[in-house]
Order: structure tokens, then C-alpha cells, then sequence
């Protein structure tokens, strides 16, 4: 599957992108978290969550006492979608059409690792999974009615976290640990 995203052009996001970012982690893993695409440093190192956002991730994963070597992680668009400003390479976040255009290559992950429970990573991956009635702000933290897993469950994306305000960026963490929380609660008494 790697090899054959690599290869894919059913969108104009590969013609920017350094390389596609297929998701990783072991086939069975317990939980799949998907993100909405790879940033900067995913695109430049070819693994998903390796940059800032990946670092508030293994964070809230390791306070929530989700093990990462049982969790597989992956983003719905599998390249990086970018504005160009000077040398640098500013996220831009993906049409539907590209949403669309990697979608097969999501339900494929899912049908191979066949997680426990499924983690929406923000509205992208929520809408792209779950419909475009899904708001991060009314449907986080609890069970979502979907039959891609056991537990389905949205949260906000790491770059949230990222993004919010000095004086609101411990509470946001805390949100994200809790709604993490609840998923290593529900797999404990499965």
C-alpha cells in the first residue's frame, strides 16, 4: 500500500509534495488515530506526527495511558498541502476533493489494522469518517455512532493545542487528555 500511495496521482498534492505519509503502527493495532494530513516535517521525513503536533500527541497519549506501540496513527490526505512563503512551507488544509481523493486509501488502513477504537483527530478527519454534520466543539469526547470501530471518537487536533492562546493552552491539553481518557477507560474494560 505504501508503494502504491507513493505512486498516487488522484489529486494535484503530490506535484508539491516531497513524499506521501502512509500511516504507521502495527496491523491490529487497539486504536487508529487519524489526523487531517502530514505537515512540514512529516512530508520532509515520510512519517505522520513526527513535528510539533506529533509531540502534543505522544503527550496526551502518554497521559492518558494510551500505549503508542498499540496505537496506529495516520492522517486522512497523505500529502501536505502548503502555501509557499519564502522558504518556508505554511500548512494549508486540504479541499474535500483531496479529503475525497485519499479517502480509499484511509478505508484501506482501517481494513488492515481493524482498530478497537477509532480517534478523529480534528473536523477533517471527523467530517471525512463520520459525515459533515460532525463539530469538534458539540461531539468531543464521546462515543459517535459509526460502525468503522467498536468505540468511535472525536477530539481536537493537536495544532489546536499549538494554536491556542499562552493563557488557554493548559486547558485545551488537559480537554485533549481527557478525551484520550475516556478511550484508555473503554479499552481497559473491554
Amino acid at each position: 500500500m505504501r508503494t502504491a500511495v507513493e505512486e498516487c496521482r488522484a489529486c494535484d498534492l503530490w506535484e508539491g509534495a516531497t513524499q506521501a505519509v502512509m500511516g504507521e503502527g502495527k496491523r491490529g493495532a487497539t486504536v487508529m488515530l487519524v489526523g487531517e494530513q502530514p505537515g512540514d516535517r512529516e512530508d520532509i521525513e515520510g512519517h505522520p506526527f513526527v513535528g510539533p503536533a506529533g509531540g502534543i500527541l505522544d503527550k496526551g497519549l502518554e497521559r492518558a495511558g494510551i500505549d503508542p506501540d498499540d496505537a496506529y496513527i495516520t492522517n486522512v490526505v497523505k500529502h501536505f498541502r502548503y502555501k509557499a512563503r519564502g522558504k518556508r512551507r505554511i500548512h494549508s488544509k486540504p479541499d474535500r476533493w483531496h479529503v475525497s481523493a485519499c479517502l480509499p486509501w484511509l478505508q484501506a488502513e482501517l481494513a488492515v489494522v481493524k482498530p478497537a477504537a477509532l480517534v478523529c483527530l480534528g473536523a477533517t478527519a471527523g467530517q471525512a469518517l463520520l459525515g459533515s454534520q460532525i463539530r469538534v466543539g458539540r461531539d468531543r469526547g464521546r462515543p459517535l455512532d459509526s460502525d468503522l470501530a467498536e468505540l468511535v471518537t472525536l477530539t481536537t487536533h493537536p495544532s489546536a493545542i499549538l494554536r491556542a492562546q499562552d493563557d488557554e493552552r493548559d486547558a485545551a491539553m488537559d480537554q485533549f487528555v481527557a478525551d484520550l481518557s475516556n478511550v484508555a477507560t473503554w479499552l481497559s474494560a473491554r
